[in-house]
């Protein structure tokens, strides 16, 4: 027992950080029915903070805690309150693309002032151990005690008080509250600003143990949504004892994976594991119920006039033949933004199409490119034959993710498939099934016939090629009965259901088809590069793209290809050490993007009321009411509405005429 209490002591500490995170998680999830993608973000802005205040400018450690959490904690706070108050009718991919946003901007800006380098900050608590079957370090005493502390009093706070009462119910009946005599918005900015001082303490405090990194720090706050997972996002004590649980089970795990350097990725993935299990067993009906919401409507391709579309057709051929001759040395460039392109319409058929939220996009991609090496490499297949393969071995990855989809739904479904592209990154990449110890595999060249193996040049043709066929098939499947039934799952499951439709099988030919696409944007990534590797393929990778793919529109063609140019092209234009602002931009543009889209949602659904009600009020039969709400189902459709509006002065007289 002796060889293993040093590890629950060290898990025991690390776990209540992780609870304590996981309490200010669960606190602003409750009080404004947003989920916070951005809360690991905001511990590593406050870990830095405090870096910055106590090491470099000489603060005394108390003083520089309070302007921490409570001058930051409740800044970013209130912006991030004014945010969620924006977001509570949007869909779930908005949201999280609303979140993603600060995280991306955080992440930037600390790599920007500090480096991408971990470095150790002091430890500014006293180090004095004291010996209770094990030697055990005042530190680690006082983190525990203010993470019980903490979490105990945000628990009473919520369940013994009439403020607590308030946060609790603001978010299921706002109204009701204001007749209470609390104002609602004060009371989700209150609750927002526990929640960001919560999360900055939880940073400060983990920053000595594991240092300062903005891509470390951030996973590690991040492992919070694993504790929040067993207090099932609502309950503060059993959120912070899952915290407990699991910081004990990594500690533990990690003392297992000394000795077997396999599973060396098990202590990281444990909250991970924690998460997609509890998820999957619970499945909805177990976790809280977020408000029905209306997916911004997709712009679907329309094919343009035979002239036009001959023209285009011309001109974009032109663009092909003549783009390795303009662009030079930056050829392999294009090359990689074919195969993204590929990427972000499998991405987009989840997101855009469906209305699916899929946050492990990058291991599907990660399979495919494993996928096409061994099949080049090791079975020796023709080269068209192992980029098929790589789909097919793909899709049933998309088939397992699947299955959470069937239990799950809208944020749960986000943070499920987030788990599992952790799971993966940690537990398989490493693995000989795929990138091995030496994180690279071979990937190489088609062999073209009276040519031999594929320049620069030569691929790019074969790429485009490729992405010429995929852009055709998703067209095809746009046009046909699934296309439709994919549309219907993003506007309404349980109408689909209705109408005899199977959701089930809607939801796993999806993921399987995404996936396919995905595993061939893999390999013909991999096969750019002539390698395939782990690199850029990590789970916080996906968060990006998703961001990414979020600020290019809504029609799914076009804004895969400008997704692909943003995310490869254009920092090869740009100065070397201009990817950290690009990141930042990208995380501006996202919350600009869900914004926008909530905006959009919030005009429709006025525009539907005002059409309606008075049809209603008029005594008008059901035909005027159906005609009357099909004018309301795209935001481009507002003229029409403003059209189709009845005049005041002839208000009765019209709708009088129109029932008749």
């Amino acid at each position: 027992m002796n060889e293993y209490l040093p590890f629950i002591v060290i898990g025991i500490v690390s776990g209540s950080v992780y609870g304590l995170a996981g309490v200010g998680l669960v606190l602003t999830y409750r009080t404004s029915g947003v989920f916070n993608f951005a809360h690991g973000a905001m511990a590593t802005a406050g870990a830095y903070l405090f870096y910055e205040l106590q090491v470099r400018n000489d603060i005394p450690w108390p003083i520089a805690m309070v302007i921490c959490v409570v001058g930051l904690g409740a800044t970013l706070g209130v912006l991030l309150e004014l945010l969620a108050r924006r977001l509570t009718r949007a869909p779930v991919a908005v949201v999280v693309v609303a979140t993603i946003g600060p995280l991306l901007i955080i992440q930037a800006i600390a790599t920007i002032r500090y480096g991408a380098a971990t470095f150790t900050t002091e430890d500014f608590l006293p180090t004095n151990t004291f010996h209770l079957a094990v030697d055990i370090g005042y530190d680690q005493l006082i983190i525990t005690c203010v993470g019980v502390a903490v979490s105990a009093g945000l628990a009473v706070l919520l369940t013994r008080t009439r403020l607590g009462i308030a946060m609790r119910g603001v978010v299921d009946d706002p109204e009701l509250i204001e007749m209470t005599g609390f104002d609602a918005a004060q009371v989700r900015r209150l609750a927002w600003m526990i929640g960001g001082g919560v999360a900055v303490l939880s940073g400060v405090l983990i920053a000595p143990t594991f240092g300062l990194d903005p891509i470390r720090l951030t996973a590690l706050v991040v492992q919070a949504f694993g504790a929040a997972a067993i207090g099932r996002f609502r309950n503060l004590p059993w959120t912070f004892a899952g915290g407990l649980i699991i910081g004990v089970l990594a500690a533990l795990g990690q003392k297992y994976a000394a000795s077997h350097p396999q599973f060396q990725g098990l202590p990281s993935s444990v909250p991970f594991i924690v998460l997609f299990g509890v998820l999957l067993v619970v499945g909805r009906r177990g976790l809280p119920t977020a408000p029905l919401v209306r997916r911004p409507q997709l712009e679907r391709f329309t094919a343009p006039p035979k002239g036009v579309s001959v023209t285009a057709g011309i001109a974009a051929l032109a663009v092909v033949i003549v783009l390795p001759d303009l662009v030079g040395t930056k050829l392999p460039v294009y090359i990689n933004a074919v195969g993204f392109t590929i990427m972000f319409l499998s991405l987009g058929l989840l997101v855009k199409v469906a209305g699916q939220v899929s946050l492990c996009h990058a291991a599907f991609v990660a399979v495919g490119a494993v996928a096409f090496s061994r099949l080049s490499v090791d079975a020796g297949l023709p080269w068209f034959l192992a980029l098929l393969g790589a789909g097919l071995i793909t899709l049933p990855i998309g088939v397992i993710l699947a299955l959470p989809a069937i239990r799950l739904s809208g944020i749960y479904l986000a943070l499920a498939t987030f788990g599992f592209g952790v799971l993966l990154e940690n537990l398989v990449y490493r693995s000989s099934w795929m990138f091995g110890v030496n994180a690279r595999r071979d990937a190489p060249r088609p062999d073209l016939p009276g040519v031999g193996v594929a320049d620069d040049r030569q691929y790019f043709y074969v790429a485009v090629g490729v992405l010429l066929a995929c852009i055709v098939a998703i067209v095809v499947l746009q046009r046909s009965r699934l296309g439709r039934l994919l549309r219907a799952l993003a506007d309404s499951p349980l109408a689909l259901s209705t109408y005899g439709t199977g959701t089930t099988t809607t939801l796993v030919l999806l993921f399987a088809i995404s996936a396919f696409f995905a595993g061939v944007a893999g390999a013909v990534i991999a096969t750019g590069a002539q390698a395939a590797g782990a690199g850029g393929l990590g789970s916080l990778q996906s968060l990006l793209w998703v961001a990414v793919l979020a600020i290019t529109g809504n029609q799914l063609i076009r804004s895969s290809v400008l997704a692909a140019g943003l995310l490869t092209v254009m920092p090869s234009y740009l100065p070397d050490d201009s990817g950290n602002y690009q990141t930042a931009a990208f995380g501006a543009l996202a919350i600009v993007a869900a914004l926008v889209a909530a905006s959009q949602i919030d005009v429709v659904e006025r525009i539907k009321s005002s059409l309606i009600a008075p049809a209603r009020r008029a005594g008008s039969n059901r035909r005027t009411v159906r005609t009357l709400d099909r004018n309301w189902r795209s935001p481009r459709s507002a003229r029409r509405a403003d059209a189709l509006r009845p005049h005041p002065q002839h208000d009765q007289k019209e709708l009088v005429d129109v029932s008749q």
